[in-house]
């Protein structure tokens, strides 16, 4: 108890002097976020050496020192593993970091020279800058907060396109038997939320995002256990809520709905109080090239995953007393990743293609006064440009390997600045493909932009 009162007075101390920064580093699945955290603790360790980080004032004008690890805030969570995703990058041949599967958390203490009249003294400063790593699959669950039970099965049937109700065709056969009314047979629902929870990972296999609930695709030591066997009931469709509602506690409708409500209150709530109520500053990544590859559903879906996730978290401008006590972000990025996987001069588009995929969202945020940054980046690079001269036309072409170990030279193929039209999938042709890292030859990662994304987010805090 010493201790935690202890870290919790620190803390207020360094919030009260603005020494101090927690930075939530969001993500759906396989949108890079692990990579994005190994290269920002990279650059930042290697400022002032190896890190190309031209972009951040403080690093092109000398100031940035570096940064260290230091012992993080909260010791019952996991510590991020950076030195194993640095292993896996310098392993033969490299390969991506493991994809989170828990919480993990890391403080950076960042040291500087201030740009004013302390650089005349040369003295200098430290910040405290706290980073958060989680499963992507976990995110989508807090929207799920602002549903009851009828309400959520009906939006997750609603919301489902043709390809996505096809992987759902066996669950749905299973649970469209079930009569709301009927006693709950235990082994029965459990069995198909078995099949609802195949089908979620099938869902995600197949390039979907917008996954409820996700604990059902990373279980970890809730596996078998009855908060995770609950399930949309499709005979709420049509259902009367009243009815509903004098249904006994022993009925199949009731027992899916406790279980529903007990997710909501002892799964996702302390996540959310826990974890993101608490950040100053926000970078949401967005897998937007692996969206478009996939076609038109799963890029809508991706969208509709985004406008409902932003609305989960709390934006505004700080005062001291909120940023003592209420923190809220007042400060974010958007960032379409993985901008190695598409040569140089389709940058600009991606980055129009990500402003359009999240045109509402940015536009309630730019009404809130919340300063908002659009970019595309590549935390790690895996490719080189190059030009490609074919009867005396010189054209853009990317070098890399592919993960199978296949050295390649290819044009991957032109991004749209706006949202396409459904006919765009079957004129346009791409192939934006996935790559390996490059081999390191020590210091800092490749990357692109990355340092553009980090002045945006702390370089005010390096003045």
């Amino acid at each position: 108890m010493r201790q935690s009162l202890t870290r919790e007075l620190t803390n207020l101390i360094e919030r009260g002097r603005d020494r101090q920064l927690r930075l939530a580093v969001t993500g759906l699945s396989r949108s890079g976020k692990t990579a994005f955290l190994t290269s920002l603790v990279n650059q930042l360790r290697h400022a002032g050496l190896e890190a190309r980080l031209d972009l951040m004032p403080a690093a092109r004008q000398g100031r940035l020192l570096g940064a260290r690890r230091v012992s993080q805030p909260d010791l019952g969570v996991p510590r991020f593993p950076y030195d194993q995703a640095m292993a896996s990058l310098d392993s033969e041949p490299p390969r991506w970091p493991e994809p989170t599967r828990g919480i993990s958390e890391l403080r950076l203490s960042i040291r500087y020279r201030p740009a004013r009249r302390a650089l005349l003294r040369g003295e200098t400063a430290e910040l405290s800058l706290d980073l958060f790593d989680y499963p992507g699959e976990w995110l989508l669950d807090l929207p799920l907060l602002g549903h009851d039970y009828p309400g959520w099965s009906r939006a997750m049937l609603a919301g489902a396109g043709e390809q996505r109700r096809a992987l759902l065709a066996e669950w749905e056969r299973a649970a469209a038997r079930l009569d709301p009314a009927a006693e709950a047979n235990e082994a029965e629902l459990a069995d198909i939320a078995a099949l609802y929870a195949r089908s979620l990972q099938a869902a995600r296999e197949a390039g979907f995002a917008n996954l409820q609930p996700g604990r059902f695709l990373l279980p970890g030591d809730l596996e078998g256990a009855p908060v995770l066997q609950f399930f949309p009931l499709p005979a709420l469709a049509e259902a009367d809520e009243g009815a509903l509602a004098k249904l006994p506690p022993e009925s199949i409708y009731a027992t899916l709905a406790a279980r529903f409500r007990h997710y909501q209150h002892h799964i996702v709530r302390p996540f959310y109080r826990d974890h993101f109520r608490r950040f100053d500053r926000q970078i949401v990544l967005v897998d937007v090239l692996g969206a478009l590859n996939a076609g038109p559903e799963r890029f809508e879906d991706l969208s509709q995953a985004l406008a409902t996730l932003m609305q989960s978290f709390d934006y505004g401008k700080r005062s001291l007393l909120s940023r003592l006590f209420a923190p809220r972000i007042d400060k974010l990025a958007i960032a379409a990743t993985k901008a190695d996987h598409v040569t140089p001069e389709q940058h600009a588009n991606l980055t129009a293609l990500l402003e359009a995929l999240l045109a509402e969202p940015l536009q309630d945020l730019r009404y809130a006064n919340v300063p908002v940054k659009a970019l595309s980046l590549a935390a790690i690079r895996a490719t080189e440009a190059h030009e490609v001269n074919h009867r005396n036309e010189r054209s853009p072409a990317l070098r890399g390997t592919t993960l199978e170990g296949e050295e390649v030279l290819v044009f991957p193929g032109e991004v749209p600045a706006k949202l396409p039209e459904t006919d765009f999938w079957a004129r346009q042709g791409f192939d934006f493909r996935a790559f390996r890292p490059a081999p390191r030859e020590g210091g800092a990662l490749p990357h692109i932009r990355l340092d553009a994304a980090l002045d945006w987010l702390i370089g005010d805090k390096l003045q």
